[in-house]
């Protein structure tokens, strides 16, 4: 293992405050976001080890390791087994992952993630109508078309499903929508991987992210966005569904 530079951590050490005593795992992750996203660590920073980070915060190496964990999820840090936990991303890029965390912590339902993502999505849908280039007019096709080839592979779909819509809010030319749709969609995870089930709810969606392909194709906003709004409506079904299940 590479030897760790102690004057590195040393400095990240000492801006830990010690938490109260019982301080829960929400607590120690929200005081780890807030030293990783003062400006103060470069990115790809290796960080001190587990046992050294819980020292400095007087809590137990579980609720660390537990809180890194739910960090490494949100994309703001990045674990690697045999060398250590390094900050991924620089300051500007975390800023918005700290809403993502408030979010988790606060137990918000995934019925009000659905609906605000719904909302978003629509008016990714409209901007991209009017912003698309050709060249990510093209990669949407590309996506679209794995979908259709992978009808009867459900992850592969899912995974061309996700891709489509990564593509469609690039599109947008608006990195703080891009960035809050990357956060609801890492939140609802769980769910939409298991939303569509079968067959026939793949064909569905295929053809929602048809309809909403040909309106952005056509350059006409409000059918992007009516199309996505009925997308959007059956999607949070699906979602709410398997969420009950």
């Amino acid at each position: 293992m590479p030897a760790y530079p102690q004057d590195e951590s040393m400095a990240i050490s000492a801006a830990l405050d010690r938490l109260p005593s019982g301080s829960p795992v929400s607590a120690v992750a929200t005081r780890l976001l807030e030293l990783f996203t003062s400006g103060s660590i470069a990115p790809g920073t290796r960080l001190p080890p587990e046992r050294q980070l819980a020292a400095s915060l007087d809590v137990g190496r579980s609720a660390v390791r537990e809180a890194l964990a739910a960090l490494e999820v949100l994309g703001v840090v990045d674990v690697r087994p045999g060398s250590g936990t390094y900050l991924r991303s620089s300051t500007s890029e975390l800023l918005p992952q700290s809403l993502s965390w408030g979010i988790l912590i606060g137990q918000r339902s995934t019925t009000e993630l659905i609906e605000v993502r719904g909302a978003l999505e629509i008016y990714a849908a409209r901007l991209a109508a009017e912003r698309m280039d050709a060249d990510s007019a093209a990669e949407l096709d590309t996506h679209l078309q794995r979908m259709a080839e992978t009808l009867d592979d459900l992850p592969a779909f899912v995974e061309a499903d996700l891709q489509f819509h990564l593509v469609l809010a690039r599109a947008t030319g608006n990195s703080v929508l891009l960035d809050l749709l990357q956060i609801i969609r890492s939140l609802l995870r769980v769910w939409v991987d298991r939303a569509v089930e079968d067959v026939d709810h793949a064909r569905a969606a295929l053809a929602e992210h048809t309809a909403v392909r040909d309106a952005i194709a056509a350059g006409d906003g409000d059918a992007a966005a009516s199309a996505m709004a009925s997308h959007m409506l059956t999607a949070g079904r699906r979602l709410a569904n398997v969420q009950q299940a």
